[in-house]
């Protein structure tokens, strides 16, 4: 079992706390000496006013911040989750990929995803309704790109004829591709042209407005987990996805955020279906408040999950001091 946490260059209203080279890279070397095997960032470019009203958030560039990670750290893993893949040329893409992989020594996970947000949609100059269709041309395009050989694609929407692009991406044949959605075409996806795939809970009108399924407790990953075990037979997979989740209920706002033996049970149970990853999101109310956060999460649970401190799962130590939680 590996983990990942969100690196919070959402918290744009912080300034320089997250905002700036030096605190990036505090909370990256924190998170990395913690004993986090990845951190994660979020991508929206241009979130939509009415979105932002109702909690929406603002993100650093994906890339930018991942390259101040990859500089300040030597072993973190840099994991977009999720970059909305429809947003973007896909050849654009590749060309960042390959640029931060080689530059952190092939420490790139690929997170993308869809998206959902109509406005946002439509400010990057993107037809929604047609995600579908350029999610699947990127996936394809991308490959080729990262091959650093000359190719060709003759996409509906993109199109290269004789076209090379260096450098290569140090991981071969290319950055392991996570693919996010609870939708039967993500997991499709996922099984198809992927190397991981990011459930996560969502239920109701949300999950509506996210535009994918609900998925609410650990029957219903079992049964998707299922699911995308027989497509990744139908597409003759060799390896298994990696498969990427957030506890059930630890949004560091319930009762269960810092109930140490309550998260240690729901990750056992997360591995015991197949689940190789989970991501979190940590206080961020102040840098000391969001670094108290990782050393508690890292003492009490992944010690625990690692089995380097069995004290850890019996005695949980107190939780930090976390304002909102």
């Amino acid at each position: 079992m590996q983990f990942a946490v969100q690196l919070p260059v959402d918290r744009v209203d912080l300034g320089a706390e997250f905002s700036s080279a030096t605190g990036i890279a505090d909370c990256a070397r924190h998170a990395e000496a913690t004993g986090f095997n990845a951190v994660f960032v979020t991508d929206h470019p241009a979130p939509d006013d009415r979105w932002l009203a109702r909690g929406g958030h603002h993100s650093f560039d994906p890339f930018v911040a991942l390259t101040c990670v990859a500089c300040s750290t030597t072993t973190l893993k840099l994991f977009t989750n999720i970059l909305v893949l429809p947003y973007r040329n896909p050849l654009i893409v590749a060309k960042s990929s390959a640029s931060l992989d080689t530059i952190s020594n092939g420490r790139l996970i690929l997170g993308v995803g869809a998206g959902y947000l109509e406005g946002e949609f439509r400010a990057c100059g993107v037809d929604i309704t047609e995600r579908g269709l350029l999610m699947e041309e990127a996936l394809q395009a991308m490959k080729l790109v990262w091959s650093g050989e000359s190719f060709q694609f003759k996409g509906q929407h993109f199109q290269a004829d004789g076209n090379t692009a260096l450098p290569r991406p140090v991981q071969a044949p290319h950055p392991p591709i996570w693919m996010g959605g609870n939708s039967g075409a993500a997991m499709r996806r996922a099984a198809q042209y992927c190397d991981g795939w990011l459930p996560f809970p969502v239920k109701g009108k949300l999950a509506s407005h996210v535009r994918t399924r609900e998925l609410v407790d650990i029957e219903g990953l079992a049964t998707a987990i299922s699911d995308i075990r027989e497509m990744e037979q139908q597409f003759q997979r060799r390896r298994p996805l990696d498969i990427c989740m957030i506890p059930f209920g630890l949004d560091m706002h319930s009762d269960m955020a810092w109930n140490a033996e309550a998260i240690l049970e729901q990750c056992q149970q997360l591995q015991a279906l197949g689940v190789t990853w989970i991501n979190i999101n940590l206080p961020s109310g102040s840098k000391n408040q969001y670094q108290d956060a990782c050393s508690w999460f890292s003492e009490n649970i992944i010690a625990a999950m690692r089995g380097r401190s069995q004290s850890s799962a019996s005695s949980p130590q107190a939780a930090p001091t976390t304002p909102g939680v």
